[in-house]
């Protein structure tokens, strides 16, 4: 199969991009550094022809809210457009677990918003719910500020390898249009103040974590398992101590 990963050298895009060509698959990791860009349309006409499947792993480079939606709505519809006329067979996108729980946050009001894109394009689909990576704990920490104390809601978390992620991403490629939303998550279920204490504890970071449930997360306040999935999705096998074992920094 001929298959276009839109943001194939980011983090899930580069692990993605190499399980697929190991498959023997024709792959073009897609960025405006290749020349396709879907916000101005620059080269999507010509990447989509003879193209069978599109893996859509981009991201926005803001989370402002209104620079947000503009990003996932311009480039969803720019994508659906392209796809149509080109006849493409599968549309994959990369969103969130709990999507439709924090629409108090403007990031996640733009994924709906770009879910809703996939779901009316007429295109067949499968919308890949995720939830959080464990690479993103380092980000979490940092956007904590230089404070000694770090507030963190108790709700629960259930992060998933970055690997694991690809396997599941790579697994829905080459399958069948589901046409409907799939779950994936981490093995295992976390208060997140309690694993990013111990993230902290990890790498020798000496502030201490305080739980407060009125802590928001991208601007949302979560309930209990907000960013939790269902019992019916597919969990990845690698934990937190293996994840953390096999990262080339620990400080």
């Amino acid at each position: 199969m001929k298959i276009v990963v839109i943001g194939g050298t980011g983090l899930i895009g580069s692990k993605t991009v190499s399980r697929l060509l190991a498959l023997g698959h024709e792959v073009i990791a897609a960025s405006p550094a290749s020349g396709v860009n879907t916000i101005t349309g620059e080269g999507l006409a010509e990447v989509m022809t003879g193209t069978d499947v599109v893996v859509d792993l981009a991201n926005s480079p803001s989370f402002e809210d209104k620079a947000v939606m503009e990003f996932f709505d311009t480039a969803g519809r720019n994508l659906m457009a392209a796809e149509r006329t080109a006849g493409v067979k599968h549309h994959i996108a990369l969103s969130v677990v709990g999507t439709d729980r924090l629409q108090d946050s403007g990031y996640f009001r733009a994924k709906a918003a770009q879910e809703y894109l996939i779901r009316t394009s007429g295109l067949p689909y499968t919308i890949v719910h995720s939830t959080q990576f464990f690479e993103f704990l380092g980000g979490i920490v940092k956007a904590a500020g230089p404070a000694t104390t770090i507030r963190m809601t108790s709700a629960f978390i259930q992060p998933i390898a970055s690997d694991d992620v690809a396997d599941a991403m790579t697994k829905v490629t080459i399958g069948a249009p589901q046409n409907r939303i799939v779950e994936i998550g981490g093995p295992d279920k976390f208060s997140m103040a309690d694993l990013v204490e111990s993230y902290l504890e990890k790498t020798n970071d000496a502030r201490t974590v305080i739980t407060d449930d009125t802590a928001d997360y991208f601007g949302a306040i979560l309930e209990k398992d907000t960013l939790i999935p269902g019992p019916d999705a597919h969990l990845g096998k690698i934990n937190f101590e293996t994840w953390f074992a096999a990262q080339p920094v620990k400080v």
